[in-house]
């Protein structure tokens, strides 16, 4: 599976006009791996990393990579769960 990128984080947050505390609660983490992560400082831990991603998508953004490589974000229509521009997103797509 493709991991959230540091600039997927950020990019997820601005685009739900989150704070680092907001992220933190959702995720149920702490500030420090928020921050930590955000400025390359460190990788949080696996199931940390993966909470971050679950508090994002839960908030209709998804992670997208193309041929592996992190491309972006997406934001899903609520309305039928699918990405706003018709592309898979956090697939690899070919």
């Amino acid at each position: 599976m493709d991991t959230l990128t540091p600039q997927q984080c950020r990019a997820a947050r601005g685009w739900l006009d989150w704070n680092q505390k907001d992220l933190a609660d959702r995720a149920k983490v702490s500030m420090s791996t928020i921050r930590d992560f955000e400025s390359g400082k460190r990788v949080p831990i696996a199931n940390n990393l993966d909470a971050l991603r679950r508090a994002i998508h839960a908030a209709g953004v998804r992670v997208v990579f193309r041929k592996g490589q992190p491309v972006g974000i997406a934001i899903i229509d609520p309305a039928d769960g699918e990405a706003a521009n018709g592309a898979e997103a956090g697939a690899n797509a070919p």
